[in-house]
């Protein structure tokens, strides 16, 4: 255990050599993670922010920025992951906004260390926070690059389920707490969990296979989030949104669904990813899947290349601007 003036840092209990701290803000609580053999003096730091019915347990993405000289932290946002209270309504929020004091807190943290430049990786419904909270939130000036993975820029939905999402976004209003609750594990979890068909192990109560609740309130919270994403913003750093070649939609296993985005559809997200910013690119992954960092080890191979590359593109002009 390490401790300073304000955090003390603890043994991770999901995953061997990392550390937690807890993140309070008001009613709220996130966890922040690290790992545990960071540099101490680094130059270059990452902010990993999960998706929904997620947290952290991708060590193997964290050993692969420590490998290239990064310093590596994640946030379990408040009502996800290891942040999950018994009282809580899991992965609920009203509004988008209420996870920037934590986010606020995490990077003040790691900025603190004396990190120079600022990466934050947002996966899926954490790609959305991420983008906003580089647009308006109190830190995010201080990123300095963004990397997208499967970015969450809309629901991927017919004509009859957008009539469905409208009159759950009125409902969400006044009912915030009505939930929809799926009963059986998704296609997405049968792909990820290797008691199904795929690769991984994860603690299933932080995410569990037939996903949580949806419930309305969050719906509307994060389909006006969307839709002033889609409205374009700002961005003041370079961003990296990257994606799956292709989006599949099915209700029955296929052996597709090994290497296709079976839960957001890529179009939206080569659609509203220029409009984040000046200084967009755009990445198509063949066989990749809803989180990429999860795919087979050959596409994740592919990922690391091209993740690196960017990065060492994106910064350098950064660098060169302070001097």
């Amino acid at each position: 255990m390490q401790t300073d003036s304000t955090y003390t840092w603890e043994c991770d209990q999901q995953l061997e050599g990392f550390e937690t701290t807890r993140l309070l803000s008001g009613d709220f609580q996130a966890t922040l993670i690290r790992a545990d053999n960071n540099p101490p003096t680094p130059q270059r730091a990452v902010l990993y922010i999960h998706g929904f019915t997620d947290y952290f347990f991708q060590a193997h993405l964290a050993a692969a920025y420590q490998a290239a000289g990064y310093a590596f932290y994640a946030i379990d946002l408040h009502g996800y992951g290891r942040s999950l209270k018994p009282t809580d309504k899991p992965n609920f929020c009203r509004h988008i906004t209420d996870y920037y004091p934590e986010l606020d807190a995490a990077i003040g943290l790691i900025k603190a260390t004396g990190v120079e430049q600022l990466v934050v990786n947002g996966h899926s419904t954490g790609g959305l926070i991420a983008s906003l909270y580089a647009h308006e939130g109190q830190q995010g000036k201080a990123i300095d690059a963004l990397f997208l993975n499967s970015p969450f820029f809309a629901f991927p939905l017919y004509r009859l389920e957008k009539i469905l999402l409208a009159g759950a976004i009125a409902i969400g209003r006044l009912f915030p707490y009505l939930a929809v609750q799926r009963r059986i594990p998704s296609l997405y979890a049968q792909t990820l969990l290797r008691e199904f068909r795929g690769q991984w192990q994860y603690n299933t109560e932080l995410k569990p296979p037939e996903g949580f609740a949806l419930y309305t309130g969050w719906i509307r919270a994060i389909v006006k989030a969307q839709q002033r994403l889609q409205r374009g913003l700002k961005l003041h750093c370079p961003v990296l949104v990257m994606h799956s070649a292709r989006s599949l939609r099915t209700l029955q296993w296929t052996d597709e669904v090994m290497g296709a985005d079976i839960v957001l559809d890529v179009k939206d997200m080569r659609r509203y990813g220029p409009g984040l910013g000046e200084q967009v690119e755009l990445i198509a992954i063949e066989n990749g899947l809803h989180d990429l960092v999860l795919s087979a080890p050959a596409v994740r191979e592919v990922i690391f290349q091209q993740l690196f590359a960017w990065l060492d593109r994106a910064l350098e002009p950064s660098t060169l601007a302070r001097e």
